[in-house]
């Protein structure tokens, strides 16, 4: 029997969906979940459809997937089939059971490595498949930019082909057979040849009688994937009825296996980057480079290379050749100098003298990492407006690619709206996300009306109304402009044959619904701030419900890509459930938006999903749309419980900085309260009763506070705390000022900031870095009074809180950041929430810029040119030493760590850095039902870097936090930057 979810009493479930849920969990082993919360998180995809489901369900085994279709069909109910849930078409979202394939059936079943065939379940991730067959020297050919969260049956469903599908064709080509059961509930192999069509009765009749219009009006060209693909079934072509179910998109079949081919891995590949004036002339240029046989052929824009450096920082792009469009060829070959020479061909006939050869490396890595997250990044155009899919992936001929492109062009400008086109151009398929007015029923009318003009348009080319990602809701009323009357007409009869009831996926490709219909954002209420409380969202017009938006879909938090060096979503990894991927935080939040399945700030479904958040911010970086879950979270418990009484850890642990100050007010009292928390009986009464898990131990606290320590050091300095606010004159050199008043000298000045950690809690850090800068040359400050950034008022949602914090923190520092002198952190939560929160929390005050620009970590200020950084200053010598560094999140997201990583370079470290979070996060571990996802992050990583550590390796961590877990769960002493540089 399936574990059940309660059903949603708000709103109430009808009788009939009760017995249809206690059905499902009478068949099945599985789960079978009929929440609100969970309701909400599949009832989008990555399209701009919401269509909640009645129930999602979880099969262990295909028993159970054969067990949940026939109760279906039982009651009559509707299955939509869902891998990744990165449909862009809304193929993936419908009105009856939603049956999850991702999370249970997710296996590689066999590799044959002669044969170069691979046998799958169908939620095996792409990824998951290609690192099956690497070993073999093998892959599978097409490759979607959502391969490392995609589905090998969506890829089926959808026809799936990514940007090396000009080598090695779409996922058609590359099926061999399937496992399958249609809407009858007929179980069945596909074959090929004479009689394979018998196993559907009146299909092979159907396609006999249909044979002129199949041979004219299908397999036109290679990304004809609109409609069904009957020319699978013509004779000439094999009549091969596993073909002909690729692209169907779950409404004649429901997938159980698949058997596929796979390729060999193309040995040295080249990226050559050539430079055009605009897109269109690129496109022009492709028939040309076709000759060449090149693996991959993708377009560019410089409009969403604008995008990426303002989202990630003018490096995040390598040098690009001049251009404001570029075509992106990848060419092969059985050695690097075949692979060259083919390069050069491809220069040489280009038709432009703008070109670049990249070899494989960071560079070349760093355009495909963009090509992969061009569906987030083409989110928001230049201007900040909100993209949205719907017509984002037609297709032409490629020789008619460049005319299309300016007619399209020329058809946007009509409507006043604008986007960010990328894609295929060597199959002649264009990416783009358009700025419709989506947020209310005018917008939405406008979105109909252009998709009707664009499908006109790319039917007049000869082109395809989709050309990987299916019709879906997106397309599927206009498939008449597209084909004749005669050819729908022989899609219904189709449809008849495999699923007369019309039970799987209905509303997709026959029978349509209109594309305006179920659209998700014209639904949603504004949800503006509240007054001079909580953040500003100014980048989403300082509404939240534009904010949670941003999230379309594409997936990446369901990824593991840590190994790629993103953080995002340490609690999914841990979990493997929907419900803790930044995805399905935000649709749970889109949905408290809609007011439908989610009902106000404090719905129990809202705080359910945002319970496992680690806040740690990965996302705002890592997630190509910008989603912020850790500020959205913040938001949430601020309006959630203003005014009321909190959860007791948000007063143990979101005023720890005020319990650290008043216990190391006084000399001795640390000491003593370390003595008695270091009973461990006592211990565990004090976690319980502030909401903590008696598993943990309790932070110590600093027997001498920093700032006592340092004029305990320099009693005769009057720049400790206390002494007057410095005036100062700002030469032209940032960094470098000529004092009058208290400060009382010249030099390269700079003010280092003790947070209350560093100053209450590990103050070995902070003295370190004294000693750091002091050798570098810095003439070190201590500010006048303490300073508290407020990050554990609003990592618990206390933003009126923060605020007041933040708002002293200003009247310290701010004269210090306008005068020019550079601020130093310790901590890099701390020094994050001065970068990014603070600007957001006080948008129109020019302190919260001055300190956001003016702050910097220790490795930013050393490695910065002078005269901010050391005009003659060296790292020590760390040859021969073995670092395993943890970045904070906080740090990784805003801040990053390159700088790190090059001060360490200089000094000779070899440095292995851990790509995900230490799974403490701040309150985060510490709280009661959250300790065993807290282990389980820090498995992802940090725990097995600590076992398999060499002898005398050093864990560098910055954070408290991560030195805290390392030191809990591992016994393992973390090392400040400044410590290393000092020790050393």
């Amino acid at each position: 029997m399936a574990n059940v979810s309660t059903l949603s009493t708000n709103p109430p479930v009808a009788p009939e969906v009760a017995d249809l849920v206690a059905a499902l969990g009478r068949a099945i082993t599985g789960e079978v979940d009929a929440s609100a919360r969970r309701r909400s998180e599949y009832a989008t995809d990555a399209s701009n459809y919401r269509v909640p489901p009645q129930v999602v369900v979880f099969p262990r085994s295909t028993e159970d997937v054969l067990a949940t279709l026939a109760t279906a069909r039982e009651y009559g109910t509707p299955v939509t089939a869902r891998g990744g849930g990165t449909s862009v078409a809304g193929n993936a979202v419908g009105p009856g059971i939603v049956i999850d394939f991702s999370r249970h059936l997710n296996k590689v079943l066999e590799i044959d490595p002669v044969a170069r065939t691979a046998r799958v379940q169908p939620g095996v991730i792409m990824s998951d498949l290609q690192a099956a067959a690497r070993p073999h020297g093998l892959r599978f050919g097409p490759d979607p930019s959502t391969q490392a969260r995609a589905t090998l049956a969506g890829m089926i469903g959808n026809n799936a082909c990514g940007p090396h599908a000009v080598a090695y064709g779409r996922t058609v080509d590359n099926t061999i057979a399937l496992d399958v059961v249609d809407g009858t509930g007929r179980r069945f192999g596909t074959g090929t040849g004479a009689g394979a069509l018998d196993e559907i009765p009146g299909l092979a009749d159907l396609v006999r009688s249909r044979l002129a219009l199949i041979r004219t009006e299908f397999g036109r060209f290679g990304r004809q994937v609109s409609g069904y693909s009957l020319e699978h079934l013509l004779p000439e072509n094999g009549t091969d009825l596993a073909k002909f179910l690729v692209g169907t998109e779950g409404t004649l079949v429901t997938i159980l296996e698949a058997t596929v081919a796979l390729v060999p891995i193309p040995s040295s590949p080249m990226l050559v980057a050539l430079g055009y004036p605009d897109m269109p002339s690129a496109a022009d240029a492709v028939p040309t480079m076709l000759a060449h046989a090149p693996l991959a052929i993708e377009g560019l824009d410089a409009k969403l290379v604008d995008v990426v450096r303002a989202h990630h920082g003018p490096d995040s792009v390598p040098d690009l050749p001049p251009g404001a469009g570029w075509l992106l060829v990848e060419v092969g070959g059985e050695t690097q100098e075949a692979a060259l020479a083919s390069a050069r061909a491809i220069v040489a006939d280009s038709g432009t003298e703008a070109t670049r050869i990249m070899p494989p490396g960071p560079d070349a890595t760093a355009m495909w990492k963009i090509r992969a997250d061009g569906a987030g990044l083409a989110g928001r155009t230049g201007s900040g407006a909100q993209a949205w899919p719907g017509w984002e992936d037609a297709a032409v001929p490629p020789e008619r690619l460049g005319t299309y492109l300016r007619e399209f062009e020329a058809l946007m400008a009509s409507y006043g709206v604008d986007g960010l086109p990328y894609g295929h151009f060597g199959d002649g398929c264009i990416h783009v996300r358009i700025d419709f007015p989506m947020t209310d029923e005018a917008g939405a009318a406008q979105f109909r009306s252009f998709m009707l003009d664009a499908a006109r348009l790319v039917a007049s080319h000869g082109g395809s109304l989709s050309g990987e990602h299916g019709d879906g809701r997106a397309r599927g009323e206009l498939l008449p402009l597209m084909y004749s009357a005669e050819a729908i007409a022989t899609f219904e009869a189709v449809k008849a044959l495999f699923d007369p009831e019309d039970l799987l996926n209905p509303g997709v490709v026959v029978r349509p619904r209109r594309v305006d219909e179920d659209l998700r954002r014209p639904h949603a209420r504004p949800l503006p701030m509240l007054a001079s409380s909580g953040f500003a969202f100014a980048h989403d017009d300082g509404d939240f419900t534009t904010a949670v938006h941003r999230c379309v879909g594409v997936g990446k938090c369901r990824a593991d890509l840590t190994d790629a060096g993103s953080f995002m979503c340490p609690s999914y990894l841990a979990t493997r459930d929907e419900k803790d991927s930044t995805r399905g935080r935000a649709r749970v939040l889109q949905e408290m938006a809609n007011g439908t399945l989610v009902q106000g700030w404090d719905a129990p479904e809202v705080h359910d999903s945002l319970d496992l958040c680690l806040s740690c911010k990965a996302c705002s970086s890592d997630c190509p749309a910008g989603v912020d879950m850790a500020q959205y979270k913040s938001e949430v418990l601020h309006r959630s419980y203003r005014g009321k009484v909190r959860p007791i850890s948000h007063y143990a642990l979101g005023w720890l900085p005020r319990w650290a100050r008043l216990i190391t007010a006084v000399p001795g009292v640390s000491r003593l309260v370390n003595a008695v928390l270091g009973v461990r009986p006592i211990a565990k009464l004090v976690l319980a009763g502030g909401g903590m898990d008696v598993r943990r131990r309790m932070v110590t606290f600093a027997e001498e506070p920093f700032s006592r320590w340092w004029r305990r050091r320099a009693p005769s300095r009057p720049e400790g705390p206390g002494a007057r606010v410095p005036t100062a004159e700002v030469t032209s050199a940032p960094g470098r000022v000529t004092t009058s008043g208290s400060m009382g000298r010249s030099g390269t000045e700079v003010l280092l900031w003790a947070d209350s950690f560093s100053e209450h809690l590990d103050t070995a850090g902070a003295r370190a870095m004294v000693d750091v800068l002091e050798q570098a040359g810095y003439t070190v400050r201590l500010p006048e009074a303490s300073a508290c950034c407020g990050l554990t008022w609003i990592s618990t949602g206390q933003l009126d809180g923060a605020r007041a914090r933040l708002s002293q923190t200003m009247d310290v520092l701010g004269p210090y950041a306008e005068a020019g002198i550079p601020i130093v952190g310790i901590e890099p939560s701390c020094t994050a929430v001065l970068r990014s929160d603070l600007p957001d929390l006080f948008p129109d005050d020019p302190r919260a810029a001055a300190l956001a620009k003016g702050t910097y970590t220790l490795a930013e200020l050393l490695t910065a040119p002078a005269p901010v950084g050391p005009a003659d200053w060296a790292p020590p010598d760390l040859d021969g030493t073995q670092v395993i560094a943890q970045p904070h999140c906080h740090q990784h997201a805003v801040m990053g760590y390159e700088a790190d990583l090059e001060l360490l370079r200089r000094a000779g470290a070899q440095v292995s850095t851990l790509g995900t979070c230490c799974g403490l996060a701040g309150n985060f571990g510490m709280e009661k039902g959250h300790y065993d996802v807290s282990v389980a992050v820090a498995e992802q990583a940090l725990l097995p870097a600590l076992r398999e550590a060499p002898e005398g390796a050093v864990y560098l961590a910055d954070g408290f936090s991560c030195r805290t877990q390392a030191k809990q769960l591992a016994d393992v002493t973390g090392m400040q930057l400044a410590q290393l540089l000092r020790h050393s």
